[in-house]
């Protein structure tokens, strides 16, 4: 069945079950009318897709960073949490990650991490994850089993492009 006669397929099959008598072929014509309008709206949705321009930082490595935040030492576990399922994430996805700079907290969290993730589709798959993490559980840091919540902060960046510069030291 082409495309034109996929679109016009419910239109005659409406109009044929307008006129139909017969039950058991007006049930029929129903369940054709319900899965032919099932099939235009996923290929409707996927032309709407195709037709989306393509982020000119896909295939691009990506630069993260994660700051503990709201919470104080919960925030810097939960960003060294973030962190650990970022790794394992990139472990998924055969992706590699470089660390760059990390600032342990005192009781094994992380003040701030800087990183790399190195490989195919990283940016398009990370891009979203920038902006604040929140999360509410028992601190291991709670004695009385309270529910606090903490945050951190995520920002991912296209790994930029090396540039060459030159710098004319003429003074006119």
């Amino acid at each position: 069945v082409t495309g034109v006669q996929t679109c016009a397929l419910p239109i005659y099959a409406r109009e044929m079950l307008a006129g139909e008598r017969d039950s058991e072929m007006r049930d029929y014509l129903a369940e054709e009318v319900g899965a032919k309008e099932t099939q235009l709206e996923a290929l409707d949705e996927r032309i709407r897709e195709l037709l989306v321009p393509k982020d000119p930082s896909d295939g691009k490595n990506v630069i993260v960073e994660i700051r503990g935040g709201e919470g104080g030492e919960e925030g810097n576990l939960w960003a060294a949490d973030l962190f650990e399922m970022y790794q394992r994430y990139a472990d998924l996805h055969r992706w590699k990650v470089e660390g760059l700079d990390s600032q342990p907290s005192d009781m094994g969290g992380m003040r701030e991490v800087t990183f790399v993730v190195k490989g195919d589709d990283a940016w398009s798959r990370l891009k979203h994850e920038a902006g604040p993490h929140r999360v509410q559980r028992v601190p291991a840091t709670e004695s009385q089993g309270r529910v606090h919540t903490s945050a951190a902060t995520v920002a991912v960046l296209p790994e930029a492009e090396a540039v060459d510069v030159a710098i004319d030291e003429k003074n006119d």
